[in-house]
C-alpha cells in the first residue's frame, strides 16, 4: 500500500471539527477513507495534568497520548488494522466501545493539538483549520458539555476561562495562517464541505489503491 494521504483538521474547542469531519467522512466508504480522532487518545484521568487549583486540564498537550497515536498511524501506513478504545470523556453512563481503524488510501486526522506536534504535522499533506468567533464558541461548547458531558456552567466556563483559550492561544491559533485551507464556521461550512469532498474525490481516482 502507497503512503495514504493526510488530511488534517484542527481548531478551537467549538469551531465545529467534529460536525465538519463527521459530514466529510459520511461522503466516502470505510475502504476509502479512515477517520482518527485525537479524541480516543486522552489519557486516563488520574494521569491529566492539573492546574493552580488541582482541576485537570484537558486541554495541555500532555493530557493526550500523541506518541501512541502517531504510532497507530504508521501501523495503517503497514496495512495493519488498528483497534483503540472509544473516549467517553469521563462519563461513566456511557458506554466503552472498541473502535476499529482500518487501512485506506485516505487518512483524516482531527484534533486540538496535532499540527503543535512536530511529527503529526510532518505527516499533513492538506492540513483544514476550523476558526469560529470566540463567543460563538464559547455557546456551542456550554450546549456540546451539558448534552454530552454532563458538565455544570460553572465547570464549564471555569475550564474555557482558564483551560481552553489560553490553550487554544497558545498551542492552535498560532498554526492558523500556516494551513492550506481556513473555514469559517461562523454561520455553516457547506460549500468547504463540497470542495474538500471534492478534492478528496479526485485524490482517490487518481490512486484508488
Amino acid at each position: 500500500m502507497n503512503k495514504p494521504f493526510i488530511v488534517g483538521v484542527t481548531g478551537g474547542s467549538g469551531s465545529g471539527k467534529t460536525r465538519f469531519i463527521n459530514q466529510l467522512v459520511n461522503n466516502f466508504s470505510k475502504d476509502q477513507v479512515c477517520l482518527i480522532s485525537q479524541d480516543n487518545y486522552y489519557r486516563p484521568r488520574n494521569q491529566q495534568p492539573t492546574d493552580g487549583k488541582g482541576f485537570q486540564n484537558f486541554d495541555e498537550p500532555g493530557s493526550v497520548d500523541l506518541e501512541r497515536m502517531i504510532a497507530d498511524i504508521l501501523l495503517l501506513f503497514d496495512g495493519k488494522v488498528v483497534q483503540v478504545e472509544e473516549y467517553t470523556y469521563n462519563n461513566p453512563g456511557l458506554p466503552k466501545n472498541k473502535i476499529t481503524f482500518n487501512p485506506a488510501p485516505v487518512i483524516v486526522l482531527e484534533g486540538i493539538f496535532i499540527l503543535h506536534h512536530p511529527e503529526l504535522r510532518e505527516m499533513l499533506d492538506l492540513k483544514i483549520f476550523m476558526h469560529a468567533m470566540e463567543h460563538i464558541m464559547l455557546s456551542r461548547r456550554i450546549i456540546r458539555d451539558d448534552e454530552e458531558r454532563g458538565y455544570n456552567l460553572n465547570d464549564v466556563l471555569y475550564r474555557y476561562q482558564h483551560h481552553v483559550m489560553p490553550s487554544y492561544r497558545k498551542y492552535i491559533l498560532p498554526f492558523k495562517e500556516n494551513c492550506d485551507i481556513i473555514i469559517n464556521n461562523n454561520n455553516g461550512f457547506e460549500i468547504a464541505l463540497q470542495v474538500i469532498t471534492a478534492y478528496i474525490e479526485k485524490k482517490l481516482r487518481k490512486d484508488p489503491s
